[in-house]
C-alpha cells in the first residue's frame, strides 16, 4: 500500500512539475522528456534484471552450499547465550528461539529466501506465547527491530547490482556496508533494551556488545590512520579476501558433512535465475516513476533545496544526491533500489555518490515493510513502540554509511 502511493505520487509530482516547466519557463520539450523517459527506465530495468542473473545464481548458489553445510545451524548455536539475554520472556528450550535464531542467521549470510518462511515461523511461535494476540509481545518487538536493522555480513544483491553495471571492485562497499549496518543495529538493539528495561549490563549483553565494538574501533582507527589510496586498497583486498574466504568455508564444511557440493550450487543458482526473472515487474515500475520525477525536474529540485539546507549549515554537500535513497529506504525494498541503480546510473557506479547510495541500500532493512509483513501474518494491530525503534535504527546506519563514504571513498 505505501509503496502505491509513493509510486503514484511521482508520477503525479511529475506530471505537475512539468507543467509548471511548460507555462512558466517555456520548456516545450519537458513532457516528451518525460515521456521518453519511460522508455528508455522500462529498458534499464529489464537490461539490469536480466544482467543481475549470473552473479545472483552464483552467489545463491555458494549460499545453498552454506545452508546445507550447516553453516546457519552453527552460528545459531554460537549466538545462543546472547540471544537467551535479550528474548528472556521465552522460555529456555523453546521452538521460537531455533527460528528465531536460523532467521537472523539466515539474514545475515544474505539467504533471504530462506529467511523469509523461518521468519514467519518465528513470528507464529511467538504469537503462540503472547497473551494479547492483537497486541506485539517484547519478544516480538525485538525480533523484528533486529531484523529491520539489517545487520547482513555478504550484501550479495548490491554487490550484483554493481557488477552488472560495469563496477571496477563490485566487492569494495563490502567492509563499509559492514560498518554502517553495524551502527544500525546496534542503535536498534539499545533502544529496545532500554524500552523493555533489559540488562544491558549483563556480563553476556555487554561483553557482546564490546568485543563487537572493539572489532569495528580498530578498523576505523586503521582506516582514519591511512591515505585514501591505501584505504581503498586494503578495503578492496580485505573484502575479496573475507568473501573467498567465507566460499572456501561453504564448501568445506558441506564437504566434512559429505554433502553433494555441486548438486547444493545448482540447486541455488537455480534460485537465483527465478529471483532475477521475478524482480522485473517491480524493478521497472520504481524505474519508470522515478526516471518521470527526475526528467520533469523535480529530482533536482529536491536536491537543490537540499543541498541550500546541508549548505546554509557549513557541511559539505557532496552526499545530498544520494539521500533519495535514504528517504525511500525505510518505506520500500524495491523503491529504494530503484533509487540506488538511478543514482549509479546518473553519478556512475563507481563515483561517491553511487557508492554511498549502495551502502545506505545496504545499511539497513525496509521497516515499515518487514513490519507489515510480519505483524500482518500473526494479525497485530498494535506494534507499540516498534516503528520508533526500527526508525531510530535506519537514521542511525544512514548517518554511519555517510560518515564513513566520506573515510573510504571521498
Amino acid at each position: 500500500m505505501v509503496l502505491n502511493y509513493i509510486w503514484i505520487g511521482l508520477i503525479l509530482i511529475a506530471f505537475v512539475v512539468g507543467i509548471v516547466q511548460f507555462a512558466f519557463y517555456g520548456q516545450t520539450e519537458i513532457f516528451s522528456e518525460i515521456i521518453n523517459s519511460t522508455f528508455s527506465s522500462a529498458e534499464t530495468g529489464f537490461k539490469i534484471s536480466i544482467g543481475l542473473t549470473g552473479a545472483l545464481s552464483l552467489w545463491l548458489g555458494i549460499m545453498k552450499i552454506g545452508e546445507r553445510g550447516g553453516v546457519v545451524q552453527a552460528f545459531s548455536k554460537a549466538v545462543a547465550p546472547f540471544f537467551s539475554r535479550i528474548f528472556p520472556e521465552v522460555p529456555k528450550g523453546h521452538p521460537a528461539y531455533g527460528s528465531m535464531f536460523m532467521n537472523i542467521s539466515a539474514n545475515m549470510l544474505g539467504l533471504d529466501n530462506a529467511a523469509t518462511p523461518m521468519g514467519l515461523k518465528a513470528m507464529q511461535e511467538l504469537q503462540d506465547l503472547n497473551p494479547k494476540k492483537d497486541r506485539a509481545s517484547n519478544a516480538m518487538i525485538m525480533f523484528l527491530v533486529l531484523n529491520t536493522s539489517g545487520l547482513t555480513l555478504i550484501p550479495v544483491s548490491i554487490m550484483a547490482y554493481r557488477a552488472q553495471m560495469g563496477a571496477a571492485n563490485p566487492a569494495d562497499v563490502f567492509l563499509p556496508i559492514l560498518l554502517a549496518t553495524y551502527f544500525s543495529t546496534i542503535v536498534g538493539l539499545l533502544s529496545v533494551c532500554i524500552a523493555q528495561k533489559i540488562k544491558i549490563f549483563d556480563k553476556v549483553i555487554l561483553g557482546t556488545i564490546v568485543g563487537l565494538t572493539a572489532v569495528i574501533g580498530v578498523l576505523l582507527y586503521f582506516a582514519s590512520q591511512v591515505s585514501q589510496a591505501t584505504l581503498t586498497k586494503w578495503s578492496a583486498i580485505i573484502s575479496s579476501f573475507l568473501l573467498l574466504l567465507i566460499i572456501v568455508v561453504f564448501i568445506t564444511m558441506a564437504i566434512v558433512k559429505k554433502i553433494n557440493v555441486y548438486d547444493a550450487f545448482i540447486d541455488g543458482a537455480k534460485d537465483g535465475f527465478t529471483t532475477a526473472i521475478r524482480i522485473i515487474p517491480y524493478l521497472i515500475a520504481i524505474l519508470v516513476a522515478v526516471g518521470m520525477f527526475r526528467a520533469s525536474g523535480a529530482m533536482d529540485l529536491l536536491i537543490r533545496g537540499l543541498e541550500w539546507v546541508i549548505a546554509g549549515m557549513g557541511l559539505n554537500t557532496d552526499f545530498v544526491p544520494a539521500l533519495p535513497t535514504a528517504f525511500m529506504k525505510p518505506l520500500s525494498g524495491s523503491g529504494a533500489r530503484g533509487l540506488m541503480v538511478e543514482a549509479m546510473t546518473n553519478y556512475g557506479v563507481d563515483s561517491f555518490v553511487g557508492k554511498l547510495a549502495c551502502m545506505i541500500q545496504g545499511s539497513t532493512d525496509t521497516t515499515f515493510y518487514v513490519l507489515a509483513v510480519y505483524f500482518g501474518y500473526v494479525g497485530i494491530k498494535d506494534s507499540r513502540y516498534a516503528v520508533l525503534c526500527g526508525l531510530l535504527a535506519d537514521i542511525a546506519g544512514i548517518i554511519a554509511a555517510i560518515c564513513i563514504a566520506y573515510l573510504f571513498f571521498h
